[in-house]
């Protein structure tokens, strides 16, 4: 069973930058999907980014040049960097995994294990 946790969350002006960061704990390995999924009010969850196993990403097109994942697996934590951000960006941000490399590394949305979220808000 894997535990996750976010932090980094806040408020900032349009054009601001945050890092999110997400623990994990538990029984985790390389041989995770991982990625970063997003809230917004009134709106269906979105993928934001994904690493697969390998290390390679994959971005929505709306983040493509601002945000970046990436993980370090020795201290099991996931990162999102977010540069640029735009109003559009105001969520609530979760960390997510998923041990299912067969269905692939895809902003899916049944990972199996999430965590509680972080508010990141853009004014």
């Amino acid at each position: 069973h894997v535990q996750l946790v976010e932090s980094g969350g806040g408020s900032v002006q349009a054009g601001g930058s945050l890092r999110l960061s997400c623990v994990a704990s538990g029984y985790i390995d390389s041989d995770y999907c991982m990625g970063w999924f997003r809230q917004a009010p009134g709106k269906e969850r979105e993928g934001v980014a994904i690493v697969a196993r390998n290390g390679s990403p994959s971005y929505a097109d709306s983040v493509k040049g601002r945000f970046t994942i990436s993980k370090d697996n020795t201290k099991k934590i996931l990162y999102l960097q977010m540069n640029d951000l735009k109003p559009e960006d105001t969520a609530v941000y979760y960390c997510a995994a998923d041990r299912r490399l067969y269905l692939g590394c895809r902003p899916r949305l049944d990972y199996t294990g999430w965590g509680q979220g972080t508010q990141v808000t853009v004014s």
